[in-house]
Order: structure tokens, then sequence, then C-alpha cells
């Protein structure tokens, strides 16, 4: 096991450490290793152990961690850097967020550590192992605060959920038993005040002193019952030197309650006529903050809904088939390889391949887009999707935690708990605010005794008691992280993934959309247009031999020209020596022939002339195709053309970002021409042309000109241009590789998302702004105003129970701003639209299902495969003869699916044994 360990033994002088270090195999890696460790600044000393695939450093207080991970990295090996999540409990405002983080990064081995107040998690990254998780729940339990563990599994929604409510019902609970004991104490000692007659009854009937008795009983009970969560933790934060908004309630109330006590039980201690209570100011700011918390908490687990609403589409069962039984599971029993029943109306369980049957499912859940998607033999499913009119059976390939489904809920939930650099500049107020907020107090209490009215004491306790209790960190700490969950979550609903949260604040600032071409702005499925020979070649001949060296090449445009050459019933050959130049072409021998197919650069460097077709050449590439050449023995022999279709979607897609301000660009491989003529098509602002595959970076650069670029691409060889562009956006139809190194994934597979991505990044960003606005601006102005400010103007000072009600509210308002992110609208899509989208039921087409049941599959029954070698020699072969055939194949029963089927099924089924696996045509 390659994880780290790490042990940290405080001295005087340097700290040691010891992690993981993967990517060693001899001595000569452990020097190079120890070497890059000596060198990283405040490293004393270094030694790697290659056996146990450890490092021991001692290390120099106050290191850089993240530097000695640079230095293994740069060196050519991988630091065992993990990444810890657990939850915490009991954090109630920015001030909490700042100390937990700073007990987290205290931790021996931390690199970084964030923790997001909206969604309760720290997210941790450590070299660390087994025991460093430990570390950092003590951490957090040391810090004064729950660590708890996050929950996982199907369940884990549910149980989340559970817990959320039973904490607020917990607060209900605390809020009607402070309510109920409140309103006497309001009424007796308010009521004399603003209901003529009061004062006189309960003068008369009950007594001044007697008042005074039960408001301190009943305040009594408040403060020791619903408010004693205040005192709990307010005072060991205080005492800690890390206070926080509960230290403020805690001392405000317990300020007012123990002034109110002098005053009934020894008012000879106070000044003369100072001899006031303020138990209701208590027992409302106490019922006031819990009314605030309560709302609050009802509104924060709205922000979450977007992630219990993905999990919950999950079936709770599937209906399995174990041998002539169909048995109903749980869904967490279901395994990979387990055959699957799914009928009308029902949701698929979990990902799989489509064995038997034929429907449409309706993917709108994953891509955002309402139409049902055909399903067939050999298709793909995938879980918690809905099948419509159909009925199938598929076999589960992935399970769990692996689903799309899963991933998804992962992705967001990343996104929902990451710090925008926006954050960095209220995490540097709520660092010192609360400490700035006791000393305001301390000199507004201070001020009053020495200048105010009669230097009156009661004067000063009530403003500064109000200083103490309208200062509100929790509508800072929620401001950013309550806007990216909903925004994210919204997203997520609209098949907008943002793998980064970053990403959000990334995107708004972008000028520049850069589009790659193929499979992004098209189709991805080019066709043969043109075809012309040169004098004394045959036009037919030359096809069949360029699709013969093209047969052996996976670009699209290989399988255009195989494609065009079987319909027009030329027999391809087998070609020898193939060689393929990325982003040139290709050349192999055929026939005793040798044959080049590629663009006119690649004709330049094998040494031929393409100005006999600059005429022709010129026309297709004015009409937006793609000119190719084919050359045979060294002679060019004719010039074809290849169209791709433009994406239906794309070019609304492009004049929708032009309405948001944004320019755009298409990089591509076409010549200028070519390039130029569908840049005119789609109205794209800027074209970068004859670029190769590995030269999409520097188009990027050349581009960027001081702007920030965003790139979208599908492809492997866009994975470069997707991590180098601000912002990187990935095609969710497109490879791993190109999502892996994406910040934003569009599951619908099209470009008509770009812009609803960026429109809801700039609503989010706008949402944050004001927000923060909002809570900066809600504690410049009310705390001068609470401290006194303008009673020398017209004589007003703030109760504190006004104070309280003023705080409550500015956290409600801040979490109902972020949630209008919800009834957030792409560009071009009236609420209608969406509604009638979300609300209507799946429909199915069993006309288009039979339609393409046409298109059938033929199955084989092989022998003799036994490993992953065998799989690809069986493929090799089938593609070898049906160049566009989709092969599966299933290991366990020796099934070979080859759709479309091929024209002579016995005659592939002969080219399969010949490759080494006795192979037959299933009955």
């Amino acid at each position: 096991m390659n994880e780290a360990s790490t042990h940290a033994r405080p001295s005087m002088e340097a700290t040691q450490l010891s992690f993981g270090v993967r990517g060693m195999t001899c001595a000569s890696c452990v020097s190079h290793v120890e070497k890059a460790l000596r060198g990283a600044p405040g490293v004393l000393s270094a030694s790697v152990n290659l056996a146990t695939e450890r490092a021991d450093v001692a290390l120099a207080p106050g290191v850089d961690l993240a530097r000695i991970v640079r230095a293994v990295e740069e060196a050519g090996y991988e630091a065992g850097v993990e990444t810890i999540e657990l939850g915490v409990g009991g954090m109630t405002c920015a001030s909490c967020v700042a100390h937990v983080e700073k007990a987290l990064r205290a931790v021996p081995g931390v690199i970084a550590a964030e923790v997001n107040l909206a969604t309760e998690r720290a997210r941790v990254q450590a070299l660390g192992g087994v025991d460093t998780a430990e570390a950092l729940r003590r951490a957090v339990a040391e810090a004064g605060y729950e660590p708890r563990a996050l929950e996982t599994g199907p369940r884990a929604a549910d149980r989340e959920r559970d817990a959320r409510e039973r904490e607020a019902a917990s607060l209900r609970r605390r809020l009607l038993l402070a309510a109920a004991l409140s309103a006497p104490v309001v009424l007796l000692e308010m009521g004399a005040h603003v209901i003529p007659g009061v004062s006189d009854w309960t003068m008369a009937n009950i007594g001044h002193d007697t008042v005074r008795y039960i408001s301190f009983a009943l305040a009594t009970l408040v403060l020791a019952g619903p408010g004693r969560v205040f005192y709990e933790k307010g005072f060991p934060a205080l005492w800690r030197g890390h206070p926080e908004m509960n230290s403020l309630v805690a001392i405000g109330t317990m300020s007012a309650y123990l002034y109110s006590v002098a005053a009934t039980f020894a008012p000879g201690l106070l000044p003369h006529g100072a001899a006031d209570v303020y138990y209701e100011s208590a027992v409302v700011i106490v019922t006031l903050i819990l009314f605030g918390r309560a709302l609050e908490a009802r509104a924060k687990g709205r922000t979450s809904e977007a992630i219990r609403a993905l999990a919950a589409l999950q079936p709770k069962t599937a209906r399995v088939l174990r041998g002539a039984e169909r048995i109903e599971l749980p869904i967490e029993n279901v395994v990979v390889g387990d055959l699957v029943e799914v009928r009308p109306g029902e949701r698929v369980a979990t990902d799989g391949v489509v064995v038997d049957g034929a429907s449409h499912v309706d993917e709108s859940m994953i891509t955002g887009e309402p139409d049902p998607v055909g399903k067939r033999k050999g298709s793909e499913v995938t879980g918690a999707t809905v099948n419509t009119t159909g009925a199938f059976t598929f076999r589960a390939t992935r399970v769990g935690a692996d689903t799309v489904l899963a991933g998804v809920i992962r992705m967001v939930e990343q996104a929902q708990g990451a710090k925008l650099p926006i954050q960095a500049l209220v995490d540097r107020v709520t660092g010192v605010f609360v400490p700035a907020v006791l000393a305001i107090a301390f000199a507004t209490f201070v001020a009053w005794l020495a200048f105010g009215p009669q230097r009156d004491a009661s004067y000063a306790l009530v403003t500064a008691v109000a200083v103490l209790i309208i200062a509100c960190p929790c509508a800072m700490g929620l401001a950013t992280p309550a806007a990216i969950m909903t925004g994210t979550g919204r997203a997520a609903e609209l098949g907008i993934l943002f793998r980064k949260g970053e990403a959000l604040q990334s995107l708004r600032d972008v000028t520049l959309i850069a589009f790659d071409k193929t499979g992004t702005l098209t189709r991805g499925k080019p066709e043969l247009t043109d075809l012309e020979a040169a004098p004394g070649f045959d036009a037919g001949e030359a096809l069949r031999l360029a699709a013969s060296v093209e047969a052996r090449s996976e670009h699209p445009i290989a399988a255009a020209l195989v494609a065009a050459a079987k319909a027009r019933g030329l027999a391809v050959v087998e070609a020898r020596d193939f060689a393929a130049t990325p982003g040139m072409g290709v050349e192999a021998s055929a026939e005793g022939r040798k044959i080049a197919v590629g663009a006119a650069r690649f004709m330049t460097a094998l040494g031929l002339d393409t100005g006999a077709f600059e005429t022709v050449a010129a026309r297709l590439a004015a009409e937006g195709k793609t000119p190719l050449y084919v050359a045979i023995d060294g002679t060019l022999a004719a010039i074809l053309c290849v169209a791709d279709a433009l994406e239906e979607t794309s070019v609304a897609a492009v004049a929708a970002l032009h309405a948001q301000g944004v320019a755009t660009a298409m990089i591509t491989g076409d010549d200028e021409r070519t390039a130029r003529a569908i840049a005119a098509k789609l109205g794209i602002d800027e074209v970068v042309a004859g670029v190769l595959p590995e030269g999409k970076v520097a188009a990027l650069e050349r581009l960027r000109k001081g702007r920030m670029v965003a790139f979208v691409g599908d492809g492997v060889n866009d994975a470069p241009a997707l991590a180098a562009a601000d912002v990187g956006i990935a095609i969710g139809t497109g490879t791993d590789i190109a999502i892996e190194a994406a910040d934003v994934v569009l599951m619908s597979g099209h470009v008509s998302k770009v812009p609803a991505a960026l429109a809801l990044s700039r609503a989010t960003m706008r949402n944050i702004a004001q927000n923060l606005f909002w809570a900066f601006a809600y504690n410049v102005v009310l705390i001068p105003v609470a401290a006194g400010a303008l009673y020398p103007v017209n004589g007003m000072l703030l109760s504190p129970m006004l104070a309280a009600g003023a705080m409550a509210f500015s956290s409600v308002f801040v979490l109902t701003n972020a949630l209008r992110l919800r009834r957030f609208r792409p560009p071009g899509e009236s609420s209608a639209t969406i509604e009638i989208a979300q609300e209507r039921e799946p429909e199915g087409s069993l006309s288009k299902t039979e339609e393409e049941e046409a298109d059938v599959t033929t199955t084989f029954d092989v022998q003799e495969m036994s490993c992953g070698k065998c799989v690809k020699h069986v493929t090799e072969a089938v593609q070898k003869a049906e160049p566009q055939a989709q092969v599966k194949i299933d290991l366990a029963t020796g099934k070979v699916e080859v759709s479309p089927s091929p024209a002579d099924p016995e005659a592939l089924a002969k080219i399969i044994t010949e490759a080494g696996y006795p192979a037959r045509v299933a009955a």
C-alpha cells in the first residue's frame, strides 16, 4: 500500500514528517528524490526508503508543504497527497469557519484546508496516511466543534436529510419554548409602556418587586434552557481566544441578565436611578436569534435540494434475473454482470448495456435535454434515467459509487464545497471581525459612561449590548457558499457540471470562447461530397485505393471514405506498411502500389505539387468543405472532399454568446479558406486554421492577447488545450481524458449549453456580490447606529431587541437571495418551455423504435477467448473486415455482438475463426 503516514514530533528546531513517494524503481530514483527534497526551502534533512516508498524529512517551523510536494513532482515522482473530507457540526458564522480552518491547518502534514459553512464540510489536502484523518477529527473537537463522519452509499442523502430535519426540529422546539417563556416577560416589562392601564393593574395586583421576580425566573429558564447553546459554545470559544458569533450573543445577553439580577436583588450596587432591568431584552434576543437560525436552517436545506433531488432519482430496488428467477433486490445488492429488467415507466436501476428489447429513455436528468433517446440491443443506458413505453433487459456494467449519477453527485458536491478567489477578502475580514466587535462594544460602554447623559450605566449597557447583538458574521460566512450551492445545483439540473467551483468565477470573466471544430461545432461524422480524378486516373479506382489505406485509420474522415467506397460497391483491399502523420495524412501500400491520402500540406511534404487542382480546391474550400488529395505511386491522382455537417445548435449557441458580449473563435486543422467559410456560416469572429493537434495550446496563446479565454472541446487531442485555457469546457459525450482535463462538463453532448453555463456563472457571481454587499453594508451601517451614533442628532438609541431582529433578518436575507438562483433560466429559454420540459411525461415512439430495430445486431458464438488480448484480437479481425462495425464482447459467455449487421455473417464468422478463435453465427 502506497499511502503515507504522518508523524509529527514537535521540537524546538524541527518537525519530523513521513509521507509516501510513488514512482520510484531504483536507487537512482531515491537519490533524485532526496536531492529534490533537500533543495526545497525549509527542509533540514531528507531520507528516502525505496522498499517502503516513504520519505522522512525534518522541516523548519512554518515551512510551506506545497513546495515540498512540488519539489517531488518536478523531480518526476508523485508525493502521497490525499484529500480527506469530514463533516463539521456546531459552526454558526464565518468566524467559526476561520477557527476550524486554522485548527485543521495546524495539523502536521496538512497542505491546505477549506471549510464550507453552508454544507458544514471540510476538505483537507494532506501529506498524510492512516492517522491523519483521526488527527484532523481531534483538531476539530479541540477547537470546540463537532467532527462528523460523512455518509456514503445509496442511502447517504436520506440519512443526511434526516439529520438536518432532526436538527431543524430541535431548533423549532427550542424556539417555541423560548417564545412561550419570553411572552409573559415582554408583557410584564414592556406592556406597561405600550398598553394603557397595564402599569396600574400590575402594580395594584402583582406588585413591582413580584413582577421583577417573575421576570427573573422566566428569563433564567430561557437562558438556561433554549439559550444554553449560546453559552456552551460562546464562552469556551472566548476562553480559547477565538470568539465567534455565539460569544457575542452570550456576552450581550448575559450582560443584560446579570445587570438585571443586580437591579432586582442588589439595587444599591448600581448608581442612583440606574437600577433598571433588561430581562425582556435578554429573552427576546435569545428568541429572535433562535427564530433566525430556524429560518436559516430551512433555507440552507433548500440550497442543497439539487443534491438531494439527484440522489432521490436512484431507484431503491432492481428486478434482477438470477437463473430462471426474477428477484427484487435492494439497489446496493446489484453487482456488475447482473441482468436487470426494466418495464415501461420505470427508472433504470444502474448503468449498463441493453441485451434484449428496445425502447426510448428520457435522459433529461443527466443531459438536461427533454427528448427521449432510442435504445436497442448494444446501447448503453444510464442509471436513474426513465424508461418510456418499451421494455428491455440490460447487463449492469457500473454499480454504486461508479455510476454516472454517483459521479455527477460527486462533481456537484465538490463544486459546492469550493472556495472562490473572491472569498479571500471575506476570510481576511472575518478573521478579525468578532474581536473588533468586542473592542467596539467595550469602547461604546466606556464612552457612554464617560460622556453619556448623567453618565448613566443603563445607557452604556443598552448600547454595548446592541453593538454585540447586531453584529452579524453569519451573513458574511453564508454569502458565498449559499450562492455557490444553489448555482451549481441549478447547473446540474440543466446538464452543466462545474467540476471545479473556481470555474464559476473564472467563466464569468471570460471574454473569448474558442471552439474545436470537429465533433464540437460539427457532428463529427463527415461524409464524402466531391471526388475528381486527375487526367489519366479513374475516380473510382482512386477512391477504392484511398479507402483501402484509410481502413487502417480511426479518424472520422477515414470512416467517411471507407463508407463511400462500400456504398459504391468498391472492394476494399488489405493495406500494408501503414503510417499516419497526425494532422497531415496517411500512407500505405496496397496491391503493390504506394498510396498517400491527406491534406495539401501532406502532399507538399511528400514533394508533390497540388497546383493542378488549385481552382477546384478553392471552390470546395469556399463551400466550407475540406479538400483532400490522393497520390498513387508518387503522382497526384485525385482530389476529394469530405464535409462534416454543422451541429444544428451551433449557430444559435454562437449568437447567444455574442448577445452576452463574448467573442468567439474556432481552432481547426482545415486550410484557411475552408475554415473561414465554416466560420462565416456560424458567425464565428476569429479563426485559427491549419492547426495540428499538438498546436492547439499555441493557437490558444495566440488568441489570448491579454484576454480571459475558454476552450470547448471533446477529444483526446483537446485535453492539453482544455487544461491550458483559463476555463476548459468539455462536451460530455467526448473522451474521458478530455472530461478529466476540463473545468466544466456539458452533459448534453453539444454546445447549446455553453451560453447557459456562461450566463449562470455571471448570475451566480452577481448574486455573491449582492450578498457580500449586504453583509458588509449591514455591519458598516448598523454597528455605529447600535453604538448610538444617531443619539446626538435625533436622540435615537437602538433597542437590543431590534438589534437581534435585524441580525436574524440579515442571514435570512442572504440565504433567500441565494435561493433566487433556483429560478435561473438559460438565455433564449422561456419559463414555460422549461416547465413543460420538466413536467411532461416521457413519451416513446414505437415507430421510431421499429425503424431502429431494422439496423439489427448479429451475434456470434466465439470459443477460446480467455483474456483482454483475445478480445483485442477478435475486435481487430472483425473491424478489419467491417471497418464501421461496433463490436461488443462478453468473455464470460463467448458472445460477440457486431452492429450494424454484416452483409455476410457466415463470411465474418470464418474470418474470426481464421484469426484463431472458432466462431459461428449464434442461433
